[in-house]
């Protein structure tokens, strides 16, 4: 038996390790290193980082690949093209799932972000590849914009096709409880982003984590959902530092980056759970319903979300668009075989 009392033992261990003992900690990355060096539960990915990791030469292989099959589907020159990014997209994902025990998250174009059809046939696309491949639904979270329209979607997926949704770029209180409404089975709060704009748009430039408005912004949802009996889960994402995190212990999950993870895993100071459904039953929390047109006002009223989900959509975009372009140059040099 070791003789080391509990607070001993405790103080050896990483704050990442710790941390893992009250929340599911996810990977929020492409990079399948990462992965192997932090063990987290789930992993996600989203165009930004795919495109990252298209251009790692560990990767070409995969792009290489993703290639060959869309060129293979036939068609205009952009219809090989969204079938090659299909195919990188849950390849991506396929290899994230050999190293991790739980789920991915793939995400759908966000210049879907306006279009409920488009992303339900994007998404049913994805979980056609998922199960060619041998991969069943509850290994995959389908990734959407917390738009109204990603969100009807979202519902529409869980609903009729039993696919579980991630709803992401979520910045305000007014998407969180429609999401709920939706029975989404999870979303992704972006709580590094909103502390963020409140930095760049008012006097303060620095929060301690207690007071950090993404951490009181995901405190917030997660005691609602807790408070109110949703099945829907959260996940705080978008982190900037090691002390938002460690504000948010108890959250169903966390998703970091390497950065953030690196940083846990050479710490070792005390984890505490800050959020817990016991105390989420006591908070003075009012249950509300949303139509569309409640949810398009309300979420209008915060200028912080209306602009950090639209800069998301946008940036997400661009490098959608990037990668279409990486892929067109490759697909291009290979035709001529180069």
């Amino acid at each position: 038996m070791s003789s080391q009392s509990p607070d001993k033992r405790r103080k050896m261990e990483s704050t990442l390790d710790q941390l893992k003992k009250y929340t599911v900690v996810v990977a929020d990355t492409g990079d399948f290193n990462a992965i192997d060096e932090y063990k987290p539960q789930d992993a996600t990915t989203n165009p930004s980082l795919i495109l990252a990791a298209a251009k790692m030469p560990e990767y070409t292989h995969l792009l290489d690949e993703a290639i060959e099959f869309g060129v293979s589907k036939g068609g205009t020159e952009e219809e090989q093209v969204a079938n090659t990014m299909d195919k990188l997209f849950v390849s991506f994902g396929l290899e994230i799932l050999k190293k991790v025990p739980g789920r991915v998250s793939t995400e759908v174009d966000a210049r879907l972000s306006f279009d409920k059809e488009g992303m339900v046939a994007k998404a049913l696309k994805f979980m056609a590849l998922y199960k060619e491949a041998g991969i069943s639904k509850e290994r995959v979270l389908i990734k959407l914009s917390s738009t109204w329209e990603g969100i009807q979607a979202g519902k529409e997926l869980e609903e009729k096709h039993g696919i579980h949704c991630n709803m992401t770029l979520l910045f305000s209180f007014t998407q969180a409880v429609a999401c709920a409404e939706a029975n989404v089975t999870l979303i992704s709060p972006f709580a590094g982003r909103i502390c963020d704009w409140y930095k760049e748009n008012t006097d303060r430039k620095s929060f301690e984590p207690h007071e950090d408005p993404g951490v009181l912004s995901v405190t917030k949802i997660y005691n609602y959902y807790k408070k109110f009996g949703y099945k829907t889960v959260v996940m705080g994402a978008s982190f900037r530092t090691t002390g938002q995190v460690k504000a948010l212990a108890g959250c169903d999950l966390l998703t970091l980056p390497p950065k953030i993870l690196a940083e846990l895993s050479k710490d070792h100071s005390t984890v505490t759970e800050m959020l817990s459904v016991e105390k989420a039953k006591a908070c003075d929390l009012e249950k509300i319903h949303l139509e569309e047109k409640d949810f398009r006002w309300e979420h209008n009223e915060s200028p912080m979300a209306v602009e950090k989900l639209s800069e998301g959509i946008r940036k997400f975009a661009v490098d959608a668009f990037k990668l279409e372009t990486l892929i067109k140059e490759k697909m291009l040099s290979m035709k001529n075989g180069q």
